[in-house]
């Protein structure tokens, strides 16, 4: 029986294949006698499912031995004070608006840094565009310079990551890359550190990745609480307290289901990729050949992993959620801040979920149009 289609932004939709072996080992991981939730951290059987997981995120991203993988705790929201707790150096940081997320994580980082200076914002356009990389004005000295590479509310994406060096910038670029981490190649050279919480492409909520490059790290500020402290993290393998362990050994599936992937030629993260850049047309195609339903982001600018979208007649959106939950279309509602709809389209969505989305827009204009 196929199992509804899950477009939520997160907690998202986790690999079929990724719950049936969770399920498969939930009393007895590998004839230990004992469930992963139950393990000792620091015993041998949760060190080989950490080691696992971690080799294979940097193997899938292709991370740099010069940078360090962490495995920690508060989700995106945290990141946006444990990054300039540890990166500000209490100076001046440069923030990259171009949404609900970046505009959560410029306002947390005031706390932190001397000043924080707004350096490029996509909010005249309503956050429907990006600002060109050549019209910002990075400061001279920043600690780093943040964007948020997917907003996940608004649905804008940087389909490449910006050459700072190119704009005579020489602070580290930080990314939250939350909503789209895994979804495509990473280029490092461009990279400082990255982070994103797991919930949306990489395994259940309570996990947050943190790829950071080594010489940032050692330069937390005193009031840093010491769990957030990267060199106490990275150098106690995040495990200076307790980490999220059945977080991890979700996370090391994905990552081997992710591995496994194919499409043509491509495997891993270049075979996602691909298959993401086909949802991501399929939908974009048929929203943009209707005339009931619309996406207000520009072309160049819209993300492959989450779809925003309005119907022309808006007293018809509690009938539209109602047949799509018939037809086991879940999760369909877009954010309150923003109204209207968001099909999520992580990974873990096969291109079928989107066909059979597809369909049932088309079906419904059919009917109501």
């Amino acid at each position: 029986m196929q199992r509804p289609y899950n477009f939520s932004a997160g907690p998202a939709a986790i690999p079929e294949e990724v719950l049936q072996r969770a399920a498969a080992e939930m009393l007895d991981w590998h004839g230990s006698g004992m469930g992963v939730m139950e393990m000792s951290h620091r015993g041998k059987e949760f060190n080989s499912i950490y080691e696992a997981a971690e080799a294979g995120l940097r193997s899938l991203l292709a991370v740099p031995p010069e940078f360090k993988i962490l495995f920690m705790q508060g989700g995106g929201l945290a990141e946006n004070a444990i990054v300039p707790m540890n990166l500000s150096r209490a100076a001046v940081v440069d923030f990259v608006v171009t949404g609900s997320w970046s505009q959560k994580s410029e306002k947390e980082a005031r706390k932190y840094a001397s000043e924080v200076n707004v350096v490029a914002s996509g909010a005249a356009s309503g956050f429907t565009t990006l600002p060109d990389p050549g019209s910002w004005t990075p400061s001279v000295g920043a600690s780093y310079l943040h964007i948020c590479s997917n907003e996940t509310i608004h649905g804008v994406e940087f389909h490449e990551l910006p050459d700072l060096r190119a704009l005579g910038c020489d602070a580290p670029l930080v990314v939250d890359f939350s909503s789209h981490v895994a979804s495509r190649p990473v280029d490092w050279s461009r990279v400082g550190l990255a982070f994103g919480g797991a919930q949306k492409n990489i395994g259940p909520a309570g996990l947050t990745i943190v790829v950071v490059r080594e010489d940032l790290i050692g330069q937390a500020l005193p009031a840093c609480p010491s769990a957030f402290d990267y060199r106490l993290v990275a150098d106690n393998r995040s495990m200076y307290n307790t980490p999220p362990t059945w977080g991890i050994y979700m996370a090391g599936l994905t990552f081997d289901w992710l591995a496994r992937q194919t499409e043509g030629q491509a495997r891993g993260i270049a075979a996602m990729e691909r298959r993401n850049i086909a949802k991501a047309e399929l939908l974009y195609g048929t929203i943009d050949g209707s005339q009931l339903y619309y996406n207000k982001v520009s072309p160049p600018c819209r993300s492959r992993m989450n779809v925003p979208f309005f119907l022309r007649d808006e007293s018809l959106n509690e009938a539209f959620l109602a047949g799509a939950r018939e037809r086991g279309l879940l999760q369909l509602k877009g954010h309150k801040s923003v109204g209207g709809m968001r099909a999520s389209i992580y990974n873990a969505m096969p291109l079928a979920g989107v066909q059979a989305l597809v369909d049932y827009l088309r079906d419904f204009e059919k009917a109501h149009g």
